[in-house]
């Protein structure tokens, strides 16, 4: 009986391991050791502990990554996450360490841990990069997903160039990118400055993937989670359903006439590469190229618009633009993203209490961060591309800079009238309130790149 006890046992655990081998599923983690895992860039200590890697927050050193030695490019990723509320951290998926890239720095695609009451857990952060890519602003739903002091179960779908994540069953966020298609992950330590928080740990078990047949295991998408795409000048199959179109499409002027009669200006705009450039002419404003308009009108939109800004450069996207009311020198008026060097160009410390900066309603109400308060404006600096979103819907407008709000305000109140009464938009009859109108691109004498111009309408 014995015997045929044993063989029974070990027939049972064939066919278990059989199984795990036709799922596909492979464990990164051995729960024993951290073999096929290396550490990088800082000298904070990971340990094993009841079957999980415990990474411990360290003062004086930079972010720490315990990265898998084997890179990944398309995969479905499991793990389970618990961490100190007091620490940040994150799982770094399709990143690299490369010498000729700022000494090895880890760079790369990060699903936030964010125990804070900014709860951006689940959204994707680029490390070393371009910051923010999907802040859960927008994802109400996916900010209740992360359950603080406990174990949280995070998935990961990164196939292709959709990168999507879920916590405890949640999607939190909606990618489309094409900057990185393999790498490493990693499993962070965030630096720390303050040194109550020293000792404070994130511990991660049950960690796994799979890499083959991933269609078929991919989970429904959740409306709550609005699909982003950062890959220039396209339209994803999701946004053609949803009505976006390219207001630009990437390689001519197709659609664009000058703000102040006639075709597109034959000097002082220059197309190259899928960007479309304001070229440099001393400051002034709308005084080379000057101004574009789209030919159609628009009421009721949401217009997103991709901008890089120069050292102390000036420009702006406006909207409800009356081509009529301003026939002399300056630029067309209209309601005005406002999009300024806020260190370095004079603009920024004129008007009222910084309405004149970077994100405002021009001259009229200040751009401050309404997603997440007592934080600032999130601005990915000079040379890098910023992400302007403008919605204007029944009156309502919103603008969002970088997946944060930061403006609301709405057309024809009683306070917006105020505020126009007060501003140099004063002596314009009915400024701002026009039922319909173009779309423009300032020219305001400075060096300024846009891309990835798309709307569409209610």
């Amino acid at each position: 009986m014995k015997m045929k006890s044993l063989h029974f046992m070990f027939f049972c655990c064939l066919i278990a391991i059989q199984s795990v081998a036709q799922d596909g599923w492979i464990q990164l983690f051995n729960g024993k050791n951290l073999d096929g895992w290396k550490r990088l860039n800082g000298k904070a200590e990971y340990r094993i502990e009841n079957g999980a890697i415990v990474g411990t927050s360290k003062m004086g050193t930079p972010n720490t990554f315990l990265c898998t030695e084997e890179m990944y490019g398309d995969f479905i990723f499991e793990v389970e996450v618990k961490v100190d509320p007091r620490l940040n951290s994150g799982i770094q998926i399709r990143s690299n360490s490369l010498p000729n890239y700022q000494d090895g720095r880890v760079h790369g695609y990060q699903v936030e841990i964010d125990p804070s009451d900014r709860a951006y857990s689940g959204g994707i952060y680029d490390e070393g990069r371009r910051g923010w890519l999907y802040p859960l602003a927008r994802n109400e739903k996916g900010q209740k997903a992360f359950q603080v002091s406990k174990w949280n179960k995070y998935r990961i779908e990164a196939i292709g160039n959709t990168l999507r994540t879920y916590i405890n069953g949640v999607q939190c966020a909606n990618l489309v990118d094409d900057v990185t298609a393999k790498g490493f992950i990693g499993l962070q330590v965030h630096s720390i400055y303050d040194k109550s928080i020293e000792g404070a740990e994130v511990s991660w078990r049950n960690i796994r993937i799979k890499t083959q047949n991933l269609e078929e295991e991919r989970w429904t998408v959740q409306p709550n989670a609005v699909e982003v795409n950062f890959i220039p000048n396209t339209l994803t199959e999701y946004e053609k359903r949803k009505g976006w179109r390219l207001l630009w499409d990437g390689k001519s002027t197709k659609g664009w006439k000058s703000a102040k009669g006639g075709k597109f200006p034959k000097k002082g705009w220059r197309i190259k590469n899928g960007v479309l450039k304001v070229e440099s002419s001393g400051g002034e404003e709308s005084a080379h190229g000057g101004d574009i308009i789209t030919e159609e009108l628009f009421t009721n939109f949401e217009l997103i618009v991709d901008f890089k800004i120069t050292e102390g450069a000036n420009s702006g996207i406006k909207y409800f633009v009356d081509p009529e009311l301003n026939k002399g020198a300056g630029s067309a008026i209209g309601l005005e993203f406002q999009i300024l060097d806020d260190k370095k160009h004079p603009d920024a410390k004129k008007g009222v209490k910084g309405n004149r900066t970077l994100g405002s309603l021009y001259d009229l109400i200040t751009a401050t961060n309404l997603s997440v308060p007592n934080r600032g404006k999130v601005f990915k600096g000079i040379g890098n591309w910023n992400r302007a979103r403008i919605l204007v819907k029944d009156n309502k407008v919103e603008h969002w800079l970088n997946g944060a709000k930061v403006v609301e305000f709405e057309r024809g109140s009683q306070i917006f009238r105020a505020l126009v009464a007060y501003s140099k938009y004063k002596d314009w009859p009915n400024f701002g309130e026009a039922v319909a109108g173009p779309i423009l691109l300032q020219d305001h004498g400075d060096e300024v790149f846009f891309r990835s111009i798309k709307i569409r309408e209610f």
